[in-house]
């Protein structure tokens, strides 16, 4: 018997990257291998990438390796998505595979045990509007429409809901959803899991995200600033934490503390999504992206840590600098190397 599986990579277009897809036609039955890695049953595939930023005509082709795969909540029975790292001919990563630059250093650090937790804003479009905005003029002043009920402060909630569904059906380790600040804006979370599982599932998450507003006429951006002016941006803010943070709270102030020790600020948020200066202003709840600070229960820090940690005396830290538009392989990749050097030098693992 044949299944459908539909392979999914990033692309090399910038600044952002896009996601692409295509289907292939498998004879037999399906691995679906669960976690990162769990695509190394499913044969390589190849692509044009003189067609996606990933090569030049005259030496085009490029092999999808695939590395996760998951039950197609949208096909069914026995169909599967395969997410995939871009190869060289040669199988070495291609220059935009950022998955590769993440693995050594989950490896290297796996003894701490990182684990992440991210929470994906997004706004629907409607054409060239956000959902929810009359055509024309603006809608009410945002507030009211953040965990709202009603028609007249949520849209899109039948496409939020069948996403929420399909990322359930495919085994993701969802963890919720709620109605963001601005009419249109959502927000899912993807976690707690490792710095590579995270990432996968993310990426995969989008991808429903993308191909389920398809089917409502709608499209979904993770423009930082989808509204100029007034207007909350979307972020993808990022809550971490090691064995040592989850046990003791001296961890988190080390941790905390590293993300603003010396050119780290700069080299963090310089990668942590394309626009990143219009969202992070000081207004909007966030802090501004040249500046950084970390607080107790303060959205308007860099790197905010939640009350209930400070009572505790352990937990996590939410990194409130990245844009919706991240690349979670990029934003894991410098967390965790940057918190988990510094808590080993303190003496903390």
């Amino acid at each position: 018997m044949s299944y459908k599986a539909e392979y999914i990579w990033i692309d090399g277009t910038e600044p952002t990257a896009k996601l692409r897809s295509k289907t292939k036609i498998l004879a037999g039955g399906p691995s679906q291998a669960e976690g990162s890695g769990g695509g190394d049953a499913l044969p390589i595939w190849g692509f044009d990438g003189s067609s996606t930023n990933q090569a030049e005509g005259h030496a085009s082709d490029r092999v999808l390796q695939p590395v996760f795969s998951c039950p197609d909540p949208i096909r069914g029975g026995d169909n599967v998505l395969v997410l995939c790292e871009v190869m060289n001919i040669d199988m070495t990563p291609h220059e935009s595979n950022t998955r590769a630059l993440l693995r050594p250093i989950a490896e290297e650090f796996a003894e701490q045990e990182p684990i992440f937790g991210i929470e994906q804003e997004y706004t629907f479009f409607d054409g060239s509007r956000p959902l929810g905005f009359p055509v024309n003029g603006f809608p009410a002043a945002q507030g009211g429409y953040y965990c709202g009920v009603g028609s007249d402060e949520i849209f899109g909630r039948a496409i939020v809901e069948k996403h929420l569904d399909h990322c359930l059906a495919a085994g993701l380790s969802i963890s919720g959803i709620n109605a963001e600040v601005m009419p249109g804006q959502w927000e899912f979370q993807v976690g707690p899991v490792g710095p590579l599982e995270v990432s996968d599932q993310l990426w995969i998450a989008r991808w429903l995200l993308y191909r389920t507003a398809e089917d409502f006429n709608v499209s979904a951006t993770l423009n930082p600033k989808p509204v100029k002016g007034d207007w909350n941006g979307a972020g993808a803010h990022t809550n971490f934490s090691t064995k040592a943070m989850r046990e003791v709270y001296r961890a988190i102030i080390s941790a905390c503390e590293s993300l603003g020790e010396g050119s780290k600020p700069l080299d963090h948020v310089k990668n942590y999504g394309a626009g990143i200066d219009e969202r992070l202003t000081g207004l909007h709840e966030t802090a501004p992206w040249n500046e950084f600070s970390y607080g107790v229960s303060d959205r308007g820090a860099s790197v905010r840590i939640p009350w209930q940690v400070e009572k505790d005396g352990k937990g996590y830290i939410e990194d409130r600098r990245p844009n919706a538009n991240v690349d979670p392989y990029v934003v894991t990749r410098l967390i965790t190397d940057t918190c988990c050097t510094a808590l080993k030098k303190d003496g903390l693992v």
